[in-house]
Parts: structure tokens; sequence; C-alpha cells
């Protein structure tokens, strides 16, 4: 089988082996195990700093485009010269694919989600990161890629993943998801006693569309009623020294860990020692780092972004927040006063989280592609 994949995620070439951004490639080379042959149709620069891994395979064909934006007048009239590129070279390609793959949202996958609509007796995927929720605030790119994906009759022979159950959705909407550990890794987890002091984490890049300041002023309204609490951050970004100065301006010093970027084993043992997980995030597609803090008991502590709610089951596997601090405040208090209904959360987080393991991902990529 030729697989042909359309991404916006970057494809480098470093020592002789294809790299991308991490995640991506480790979900990737799940897919890869069942194709004969694999074509990447993407971008092969990139200017910042990326998470890099390298693909398995070391046969890989890519096709590189070049990158299209619209922040700018003069970058949009620069894009749309590139589009008619990008449009013509994906058809080339989806010609010869015998399963093309399209990797959404964004700008190079709603250029492949027009083109693939002129083969509609292709065997297709798409896999769409980011939010489904029909509901959800996104640019009109997004919404056009929805629009065109859920359309039956635009749309053909293809399915789309998407994270979380939502209603009234067409045939083709395959709720989906992603995982970070084996079956193999799921190692016992003793009861977690909840009891003070009360440890949270925070997972992921120190961004704005993170909120780690709303996760430090949450516990630090915990500290300052007088219930022992610290917070360690695994994850590092722009936001940094920001947050390091709020800590020690507020004497949250004692309170505070920046542990930087980590190993994932760190973090696993960070999760195995929590009580909570903190994620008060602004979007989300599937929240990996709360999968993986309910895989070993730790209870989330989330906004109710995209799939969350459907994570969390409306709050028996973790806690929703409002974002008004002295609510969940006056939330979260309210929970750790109840030290079974927290066990009880606990557990069926764990239960719950564990259904979702690399395995059980690989077997459903396998019947995608058979």
């Amino acid at each position: 089988m030729r697989f042909l994949v359309v991404t916006l995620a970057p494809t480098l070439k470093k020592g002789g082996r294809y790299t991308s951004y991490a995640p991506y490639v480790k979900e990737m080379n799940l897919w890869f195990k069942y194709c004969d042959a694999v074509t990447i149709v993407s971008p092969t620069t990139y200017l910042d700093d990326l998470l890099e891994e390298a693909f398995d395979r070391s046969d890989l064909h890519v096709v590189s485009i070049p990158w299209i934006s619209f922040n700018t007048f003069f970058k949009a009239i620069h894009s749309l010269l590139n589009v008619f590129v990008i449009f013509f070279t994906l058809f080339a390609e989806m010609r010869r694919a015998d399963h093309i793959h399209l990797r959404c949202p964004g700008t190079i996958g709603l250029v492949g989600c027009i083109v693939q609509v002129l083969f509609p007796k292709k065997k297709k995927t798409a896999k769409y990161a980011g939010n489904w929720d029909p509901k959800a605030k996104q640019p009109l790119s997004y919404k056009w890629q929805k629009w065109i994906l859920s359309n039956t009759f635009l749309t053909k022979n293809m399915q789309v993943l998407v994270y979380g159950e939502w209603e009234g959705q067409s045939k083709n909407i395959k709720s989906f998801f992603t995982a970070s550990y084996w079956n193999t890794e799921k190692s016992p987890v003793p009861n977690k006693t909840f009891s003070a002091p009360y440890t949270f984490l925070f997972v992921g890049s120190l961004v704005v569309g993170k909120r780690p300041l709303y996760a430090i002023q949450l516990v630090e309204k915990l500290v300052k009623n007088g219930i022992p609490a610290s917070l360690t951050f695994y994850g590092d970004g722009v936001l940094r020294q920001e947050l390091e100065l709020y800590v020690a301006e507020n004497d949250l010093n004692e309170s505070i860990v920046f542990k930087g970027n980590q190993a994932a084993t760190e973090v696993k043992k960070g999760y195995q020692e929590a009580h909570f997980l903190l994620l008060a995030s602004k979007s989300e597609g599937w929240p990996k780092v709360v999968a993986e803090a309910m895989f070993w008991g730790a209870i989330p502590l989330s906004t109710a972004v995209s799939c969350v709610p459907w994570m969390l089951d409306h709050g028996a596997r973790g806690l929703l927040l409002t974002l008004d601090i002295d609510q969940d405040k006056e939330l979260l208090i309210s929970l750790l006063a109840h030290k079974p209904e927290l066990q009880k959360m606990s557990a069926a987080a764990l239960t719950w989280s564990r259904q979702y393991t690399l395995d059980t991902f690989e077997q459903e990529i396998s019947n995608l592609l058979q």
C-alpha cells in the first residue's frame, strides 16, 4: 500500500534521517508499520525550536511544500501564490497514493481537504487533532475544514478521527483517542492517601494558552487558606521568567517548583507521586497530560475544553475548573474534605485511562488501514 501523509508538521533531514515533532512521529511510526511505501507532503524547514524525534523508517519519500500564512497582508499575498503550488503538488501525490491521510487542522490540512474531494474512490483517513466541539469558537479555516470533512457529499470514502463523542455527527466521524503507555506499563498503583500536604502537577509548555499562572494562583489560594500544598512544573516556555518572578514576589518559593523539561520517566514518576494535575488550558484536542495523569491515579483539575468533560465524565473522574479563582478554590477545598470521594475519583480515572493504551491504539490504526 502506498500511504500518503499531508501535514503542516515540518519534516526535517538530519544526519541522514528524517525527523519531525516527537509526539507526531511516535504516532506515525505506528501507521507506517502497515504500509509498503510512505510519502510525506509537508514543509521541510522550521525556524523555531522543535521537540524532534527521528522516524523509525529510513525509506520515507518526502515532498517539500512551502509554508502558507495569512497573518499579515504581504504574507497573505505570497501565500496565495503558494496555495496553487501546494494544490497541484497534492493533486499529483494523491493520484499516486492508495491511501490518503490528512493531518488537520492547519493551513496545509485545509488545502488537503479541498484536493481530496477530487478523489472520491480513494481510501482516506483524516486525523483532526484539534477541538472538534461544534460550539467552540475557532478560526474560520478550522470551521471550513470541519465542514468539508463532515460533509459526506463532498468527502467520500473517508473516516475522520476526532477526539470525544459529539451529538449529531455525520456517519464518517469516528470518535478516537491517543495514547502514551503500552499494556506492559500497567504497573500497580498504590491507593493515594489524599492527605496534606497535597501535591499538584503542571505538565506542558509555559505559554499563555496553558494558563500556568492560574495554576499557581489556585495553589496560592490553598496555601493562604492554611492548606499545605505544593505545585511542580514540568515543562518550559516563554513565561517561565515571569512566573518565577511572581512566585518570588508572593513568597511562594517553598510551594512552587520549576523543573523545566524532563525525560518521560521523570514525568511519569511525578504523576505517580502527585495527587492532582492542573490544566487550565484555553484550548486542547486530546490533552495527553490529562490521560497520563489519570493512568497513574492523579486527579485532573481542568477547564471544560474540547473532549475534557467527556474524559472526566462531567466531574466523576476529575474537577472541571470554572476559571473563577475563588469559586474553584471553594470547589477544591470542598473536595479535599471528602477523602472517600477523592479515592473513588482517582480509581475511576485510572480505570478509564487504562483502556487507552498504545496496544489498543495500534490495533485501531491497523483496522483503519485494512
